[in-house]
């Protein structure tokens, strides 16, 4: 069928569904692929991918074991190869090679793919700080008032910029006034917090230009959906970094994508690989925003598939949202093993021509799989034991000269190679802190003025310090001046809201 990905070959005897199918209809119904390391989840993984990209669907994967990188070259029949067609009596298998984009958050392996501070928000970089929850509330607040103020967070020099401005004890006095109380020992931890993120690399992250949702959602010139890999083998890490770059990402897609409803195919499909690293440690509150996420992405025409050794590394009610599966083999060696085979085979259609789904995800070979995919009507089907057909690609590494050669046909290289680092908060507070009479509190300059020559006194000093005001408090005219911009500011200006995941919107 037109938009049916071929998932694998049933190998139970007088199967009803002989091929079994992901139909590209409920691609958008998300999915998870889990299994024991060395048992096929990557190859799995690439064969929907590459199915996404025929039907011209953009695809989203992180790589982090470097091997997804072969998407990009055609695969080789070698004996192997012709093997594995012969079992699965496929005679027309043609290789060819997927048009990829590659990324890196460092810029090595790929075009550098950058945020801005502003744009992450402060309850995604609250959870990449490992901040507790009075920290996290200080660091809502200086992002207010950053936005509040227009002053931009690009870098994480614009973000320390804006805590040494919150630490000293006059701008904290007011920013406690206008938002809430801020102490200093809530700002130096988030400070340390901060050096750390920088000390691991985390600041080639934060920059300009940042990533432009719309170079993810591209077509070839033959109308195939690009495959975007991120490497991450680096990445991978620092596993807190990883997953809150993804999770900004899918905040992103979530915050600015329409409604589009159920398409025929997705506009993209999202891979999340090692997702335990998603929901490790996070939050109750952020584990439920990211809940809501997944549950209402669809809508958006995303699909979001997360692989991992056991399916039960996702809640519940992320699980719940899953309706494509592939389950390769699991060795029950411990109780816990136990327990995530048991979690796996309960969450499958029954099949009665399989017999016990427990006993036979322990006997799965590398290269089989458990398999449920949404059907017409989205029901599951009854859960099939296939043979994964292999991709059109190579299955493996690629060479330096290869990923060069790929690099350097990027229709986005110009755009994103060269770094970009134009006026922000930085330089805003730099020049504040040279001029005191910018400064909003008083500074004593008063007093300093008392002493120089030539300064009014008497009727002449009142009426000024009335008018043009004092460095302890404001005059008339910079209060007018000040209350005009705010009213046309309301009325005229952007105003700066965030979404679910504290990531930036302009409305």
């Amino acid at each position: 069928m037109a938009n049916d990905i071929l998932l694998g070959k049933s190998q139970l005897a007088g199967s009803k569904s002989p091929d079994v199918f992901l139909h590209a209809k409920y691609g958008n119904r998300h999915g998870m692929i889990a299994g024991a390391t060395g048992t096929g989840k990557s190859v799995s993984l690439m064969v929907m991918a590459e199915g996404f990209s025929k039907l011209g669907v953009p695809v989203f994967l992180a790589d982090v074991k470097g091997d997804l990188a072969g998407l990009s070259q055609a695969a080789v029949v070698n004996d192997k190869l012709q093997s594995r067609l012969d079992r699965l009596g496929i005679t027309n298998f043609t290789p060819s090679a997927n048009p990829v984009i590659f990324w890196d958050i460092y810029g090595k392996l790929g075009h550098p793919v950058r945020a801005t501070v502003s744009e992450m928000g402060p309850t995604l970089f609250a959870r990449l700080l490992e901040l507790n929850d009075v920290q996290s509330g200080v660091l809502e607040v200086v992002f207010k008032a950053a936005d509040d103020h227009g002053w931009l967070l690009l870098d994480l020099k614009d973000l320390r910029a804006l805590l040494n401005f919150a630490a000293d004890k006059a701008n904290a006095r007011e920013l406690s006034a206008q938002y809430g109380l801020i102490s200093p020992t809530s700002i130096a931890a988030i400070q340390r917090s901060l050096l750390q993120l920088e000390n691991a690399g985390g600041d080639a992250f934060f920059g300009e230009p940042a990533l432009d949702l719309a170079d993810f959602m591209r077509q070839d010139m033959s109308g195939r959906g690009v495959v975007n890999i991120l490497a991450a083998d680096q990445l991978i890490l620092k596993p807190m970094l990883y997953s809150t770059f993804l999770l900004w990402l899918l905040s992103e897609l979530f915050e600015k994508l329409p409604e589009v409803g159920d398409l025929d195919v997705p506009k993209l499909v999202f891979f999340f690989d090692e997702a335990h690293l998603l929901f490790d440690d996070c939050p109750p509150a952020l584990q439920k925003r990211v809940e809501q996420v997944v549950r209402l992405i669809r809508s958006k025409g995303v699909g979001v598939y997360f692989c991992s050794q056991n399916p039960d590394d996702a809640p519940d009610v992320v699980l719940g949202q899953l309706g494509n599966r592939v389950q390769h083999a699991l060795r029950a060696f411990t109780p816990r093993d136990q327990k995530a085979v048991t979690a796996a085979a309960q969450t499958f259609a029954p099949n009665p021509a399989l017999g016990d789904i427990t006993q036979v995800i322990g006997q799965l070979g590398v290269g089989e799989a458990l398999v449920s995919t949404l059907q017409e009507g989205g029901v599951p089907l009854p859960v099939e034991r296939a043979l994964i057909v292999p991709p059109a690609c190579r299955i493996g590494t690629i060479s330096d000269a290869e990923r060069a050669t790929i690099r350097s046909r990027s229709p986005v290289g110009g755009k994103y190679d060269t770094t970009v680092d134009r006026e922000s908060a930085f330089e805003i507070l730099t020049r504040r802190a040279g001029n005191p009479a910018a400064q909003p509190a008083g500074n004593g300059d008063a007093a300093k003025g008392d002493a120089q020559p030539g300064v009014m006194s008497g009727w002449g000093k009142a009426i000024s310090d009335a008018m043009f005001g004092t460095g302890r408090r404001q005059g008339m005219i910079e209060t007018m001046a000040k209350s005009a911009i705010r009213s046309g500011g309301g009325r005229l200006g952007t105003v700066l809201v965030r979404g679910v995941l504290g990531s930036l919107l302009k409305k």
